[in-house]
C-alpha cells in the first residue's frame, strides 16, 4: 500500500487483510476495481466505507463510466479528513487506471502527465491498452464524463460492439430519438427525396480526420488523389434503424418513408472516404441528406416535414 496523493493509497486485495496498516494510515474508504467479490476480505467490524466495481482486467473492461464517481468517493474520504485505498488484484492496472483519473481531475492534467506522476510512487503500475485509450478520452471530455459528448457515444457504440458480437440485443438507450417524432430546436437532418427527418445535430459522430488517398494505396485505383475529404455523416444509432440493424453485420439504410437508399451501416466498421476507420459505422452519404440549420425554424417549434 503506497500513498499515491494526500488521502490517497493505491495497493493490492492483499492489503486488505493488514488491519494495522490500514488503521496508521487513516484509511475510511475502500474503493475495489476487481472482478472478485471484496466482502469476505473486508476485516469484520471495520466500519469502512465501501466500493466495489466489479470489473475484469481487460482492454473491452468499461473504466471510463465509473471514473466521476470514484472521484467523488475519494474526495468523500479526502474531505472528510480520512483516506482512500483503492486496490485491484495486483495493483498495477485497475486500481492504477482509477488513481490515474483522479489525478487527472482533481489537477486537470492530461493522462501522461497524471500516469507518470502515479508511476514516480509505484513504478510497476502499468494500464492496459483499453484504459490507456479510456483515459484519453477522459482528457479530452475535460475530465467529466459527459454522455451527450460525439466522443462518449462513439465509445459506447465500440463498447456495444464487443460485448454484443451477434447483435441479438442492442440496448434502447443506445438509440438516438427520432426526430420526426419529436420537437427540438437543433439543426436537422433531411431525406432529400421526400424531406423527411433522419436525425439531429446532437447524433452526429466525430473522428480525426484520415490520411486521404495514401489510405487506400491497397486498392491500387488510378484515379486516386492527395484531398482529404469526408463525403459522409457517421451517426449514432437513430430509431428508425433499429429493425434493420438486428441480427446482421452490415446493410443498407434506407429512409423509412420513402425507400431511398441513404447509406449503409456496418458493426465490424468501415473506412471514412477521408481514410479514417469508424467502428460501428453507422454512414448516410451527404449528397442524399440536407442539413436544415436550426435559425431556420423558432425555438421550440417542431419543424414542418415537407
Amino acid at each position: 500500500m503506497l500513498l499515491a496523493d494526500p488521502g490517497l493509497f493505491i495497493g493490492t486485495a492483499a492489503d486488505l487483510n493488514d488491519k494495522a496498516a490500514l488503521a496508521d494510515a487513516s484509511v475510511t474508504h475502500i474503493l475495489s476495481v476487481d472482478s472478485v467479490d471484496p466482502g469476505a476480505l473486508l476485516p469484520e467490524g471495520c466500519g469502512y466505507c465501501s466500493k466495489w466495481i466489479n470489473v475484469l482486467d481487460e482492454a473491452a473492461s468499461d473504466l471510463l463510466s465509473h471514473m466521476d464517481s470514484c472521484f467523488l468517493f475519494i474526495q468523500e474520504a479526502v474531505d472528510g479528513g480520512g483516506a482512500a485505498l483503492v486496490h485491484c488484484h495486483a495493483g498495477r492496472s485497475r486500481s492504477a487506471t482509477i488513481v490515474t483519473a483522479y489525478l487527472m481531475k482533481r489537477y486537470q492534467l492530461g493522462f501522461v502527465e497524471a500516469f507518470q506522476r502515479l508511476k514516480s510512487v509505484k513504478q510497476d503500475v502499468q494500464v492496459n491498452s483499453g484504459f490507456e485509450e479510456q483515459l484519453c478520452l477522459y482528457e479530452a471530455m475535460h475530465c467529466e464524463v459527459d454522455t451527450s459528448s460525439p466522443f462518449y457515444k462513439q465509445y459506447r457504440l465500440t463498447k456495444m460492439t464487443e460485448k454484443y458480437p451477434e447483435l441479438q440485443h442492442v440496448p434502447k438507450e443506445m438509440f438516438a430519438a427520432d426526430p420526426a417524432l419529436s420537437s427540438s430546436s437543433e439543426s436537422s437532418y433531411r431525406c432529400r427525396k421526400c424531406r423527411r427527418t433522419l436525425f439531429r445535430g446532437s447524433s452526429l459522430l466525430s473522428h480525426q480526420v484520415g490520411e486521404g488517398a495514401s489510405a487506400f494505396a491497397h486498392k491500387k485505383s488510378s484515379n486516386l488523389t492527395g484531398g482529404v475529404q469526408c463525403t459522409s455523416y457517421f451517426i449514432q444509432p437513430v430509431q428508425w434503424m433499429e429493425q434493420a440493424l438486428l441480427g446482421v453485420m452490415d446493410g443498407q439504410l434506407l429512409c423509412p418513408k420513402c425507400g431511398y437508399k441513404l447509406g449503409s451501416f456496418r458493426w465490424c466498421g468501415d473506412q471514412c472516404s477521408c481514410g479514417r476507420w469508424v467502428t460501428p459505422s453507422f454512414q448516410l452519404h451527404r449528397n442524399r441528406v440536407d442539413e436544415i440549420p436550426a435559425r431556420q425554424y423558432p425555438f421550440g417549434k417542431k419543424e414542418k416535414e415537407s
